[in-house]
C-alpha cells in the first residue's frame, strides 16, 4: 500500500510541476530571468552531465577510457549533424553500450 501512495504522490508532483507555470504566468508574458533561465539551463545541465559522466576515467589503465570517449564523440556529432537531443542521446548511449559489451570487454 505504500508504494501506491509513493506513486501518486509523485504524480501528483510531475503534475503540479508541469502546470504550475501556466497557472502563474497565464497569458502573459515570462519574464526575463525565466527566458534567461530556459536559455542556458539546458546546455549547463548536458555540461554537468558529461562532466559526471567522465570523472572516473582512468587514463592509465586500459582502455584508457576510449569507450566514453568514442561515446561523447558519437554523441556531439549526431547532435551537430540532426539538432536532435533525443537521438544524440541515445545514439550515444547506444555506442557506449555496444563498445563496452563487446571491442572493450574486460574479463
Amino acid at each position: 500500500m505504500n508504494a501506491v501512495y509513493v506513486i501518486a504522490v509523485t504524480a501528483l508532483v510531475t503534475v503540479l510541476t508541469r502546470f504550475l507555470p501556466f497557472a502563474v504566468f497565464g497569458k502573459r508574458p515570462l519574464p526575463r530571468v525565466v527566458v534567461y533561465l530556459g536559455r542556458v539551463l539546458p546546455p549547463a545541465i548536458m555540461a554537468a552531465l558529461v562532466v559526471y559522466c567522465l570523472k572516473d576515467i582512468d587514463l592509465t589503465a586500459f582502455p584508457f577510457g576510449l569507450a566514453q570517449l568514442i561515446s561523447v564523440a558519437v554523441t556531439a556529432l549526431v547532435h551537430l549533424w540532426r539538432r536532435n537531443t533525443l537521438l544524440s542521446i541515445a545514439l550515444g548511449t547506444a555506442c557506449y553500450m555496444v563498445l563496452i559489451r563487446t571491442v572493450f570487454l574486460i574479463l
